[in-house]
């Protein structure tokens, strides 16, 4: 029997990450850590959408979030990552592609 069918189900009508975009978020995570750049992370699973915080100090509001929202696959795309004063960065239809604007955003603060 593998890992995957011994996990336990997803609670219903809770949007979360697989195991693969998990797998990503956590990477970049470990490596913005490493870099000084972030010191805590949250994850939530709502209704309507998962949500991946970043903070640079745990008493802080979240400096990005990274959100999962399948609503909008078909429409401009289930991805995103907000800054803290709530404006989209990017939006689109490939984890990989949206997480790309951090690694600029993190280009231009050493510039």
């Amino acid at each position: 029997m593998s890992l995957d069918s011994q996990a336990a189900p997803p609670l219903k009508g809770r949007v979360f990450f697989d195991r693969r975009e998990l797998a990503r978020l956590m990477n970049l995570y470990g490596r913005m850590v490493a870099l000084g750049e972030w010191r805590d992370y949250a994850m939530d699973g709502l209704a309507d959408m998962a949500v991946f915080s970043v903070f640079r100090r745990a008493s802080e509001a979240p400096l990005y979030r990274i959100e999962k929202r399948p609503a909008l696959a078909r429409r401009q795309g289930q991805w995103a990552v907000v800054n803290q004063a709530g404006h989209v960065l990017k939006r689109g239809h490939e984890l990989e592609q949206v997480l790309k604007v951090l690694d600029r955003l993190r280009l231009k603060a050493v510039d």
